[in-house]
């Protein structure tokens, strides 16, 4: 499974990256906003912390201008970018024509089943749908997940389910054994999944007995 980091903060960015296990981030016009930074400038330098894949977004509504826009993106930006596109009619179109001009795609806002295989077969390389915001309306985002899931299993299907708004550690978990190839999630999240009071617990006590055995050494 990819672990990708959803965030326009350039200092959690790096502070994950250390840890040697990021594949990619995600972002969006929120998390952009969120950042009070130039779009272009954060994904740049997101890009040169991390060398997986970086979605950008497209913010036109239309086929002609997410085309000109995913294109001048690329253009502009370092190659591992890849373009996120909403999950619309004129985002299949454009996702069709960036795919066959040999630009990747991530297709967002995805919340069906028929929206994710429509995605992919528009050539999408990701396609993202978004769990908590259904957990939000009362029913189970990762109902969709699995549906998703066995109609890969179903067609054969390449293009990768990057599992979205990810609200807590659980969600995570369960994309793991639904056999989701990627999650991107919260810096938040990304610590609690390394974190555990029994490793904490287990860690203090062989610091304690190695302190004794020194001062015996040094006796």
């Amino acid at each position: 499974m990819e672990f990708f980091l959803d965030t326009a903060d350039v200092d959690e960015i790096r502070e994950i990256a250390a840890w040697g296990i990021l594949d990619g981030v995600t972002t969006n016009p929120s998390l952009i906003k969120k950042s009070g930074r130039d779009f272009k400038t954060v994904v740049a330098e997101i890009a040169e912390i991390c060398s997986g894949p970086i979605s950008a977004e497209v913010t036109a509504l239309d086929t002609a201008g997410m085309v000109e826009q995913g294109k001048a993106l690329k253009a502009d930006l370092p190659d591992n970018v890849i373009i996120k596109i909403p999950c619309t009619a004129e985002g299949l179109a454009a996702t069709k024509i960036l795919t066959a001009a040999g630009i990747k795609t991530n297709v967002t806002l995805v919340f069906s089943a028929s929206q994710a295989l429509m995605a992919a077969k528009a050539g999408a390389t990701y396609v993202s749908p978004f769990i908590g915001r259904i957990d939000d309306t009362g029913s189970d985002g990762m109902a969709l997940i699995a549906e998703i899931m066995a109609t890969w299993d179903n067609y054969g299907v390449t293009t990768k389910v990057l599992a979205a708004s990810i609200r807590h550690p659980t969600h995570v978990l369960a994309c793991m054994q639904l056999g989701a190839h990627t999650v991107t999630m919260p810096t938040k999240i990304f610590k609690q999944l390394i974190s555990h009071p029994l490793t904490d617990k287990g860690l203090d006590g062989f610091m304690r007995d190695w302190a004794e055995v020194e001062a015996a050494g040094n006796a």
